[in-house]
């Protein structure tokens, strides 16, 4: 009896419990091309000894990301918001759109120890993906955070996978993405000033001083 893990409708697993599913029959995704695989997937040709992550990644020619999600998830393109060619961000109105149909099936990658090579956690989940997707037909959305730029300058390194198992434009994802990471710093920083500075005048004032600086004297020497 051949099993399979059927993963569908991957723009509401995130809604959905986490659940396995094992079936009698083998699930094909509807919609794909005959040989199965996924639409976009490019074959790798693995190289001996392998590359650096950074020359695998900047040899892989890149999908513009509209294509992606119009060949492989049938959006539409006002679906996305892009930011550059290859990246982009899903608008929320696609869940509402789209809230009636079946949902899929969450897949966590949980907490692991890296390997001395290093694949960890990103890697096993772009791993994954690509053995559910490019391999075996399933339609198939890798979830993973957005890196933060102290571990990635850090001694942990980037958080897109490794090897030919990562997430493309490498260095854009780790380094930028769609900017939200520099919004959040930018709001921590506000957020510690505005800290700092109420402290500090709250220490450093007495009701007598705010009082003569917010009622100052008039050439008379009169506060109105």
């Amino acid at each position: 009896m051949r099993q399979s893990m059927r993963i569908g409708r991957p723009l509401l697993a995130a809604a959905a419990a986490p659940a396995f599913t094992t079936l009698d029959t083998p699930s094909r995704c509807e919609g794909w091309f005959s040989g199965g695989g996924c639409p976009t997937a490019k074959p790798v040709k693995v190289q001996t000894p392998t590359p650096s992550d950074i020359a695998i990644s900047q040899a892989v020619p890149l999908t513009p990301v509209k294509q992606v999600f119009r060949k492989t998830f049938n959006l539409r393109d006002e679906d996305l918001f892009s930011f550059g060619p290859y990246k982009g961000k899903l608008s929320l109105q696609v869940y509402d759109r789209l809230k009636d149909q079946p949902d899929g099936h969450y897949v966590v990658v949980c907490g692991i120890n890296p390997t001395p090579l290093g694949e960890g956690k990103s890697t096993t989940t772009v791993g994954l993906s690509q053995a559910l997707g490019a391999h075996l037909g399933q339609k198939v959305l890798t979830c993973i955070r957005q890196p933060s730029m102290g571990p990635t300058f850090g001694i942990k390194g980037g958080a897109a996978g490794g090897g030919y198992s990562q997430c493309v434009p490498m260095e854009e994802f780790n380094l930028h993405m769609t900017g939200d990471i520099h919004a959040i710093t930018a709001a921590h920083n506000l957020f510690a000033a505005a800290i700092d500075t109420r402290y500090y005048h709250e220490n450093t004032s007495t009701a007598a001083g705010i009082w003569k600086r917010l009622v100052p004297q008039d050439k008379s020497g009169k506060r109105q």
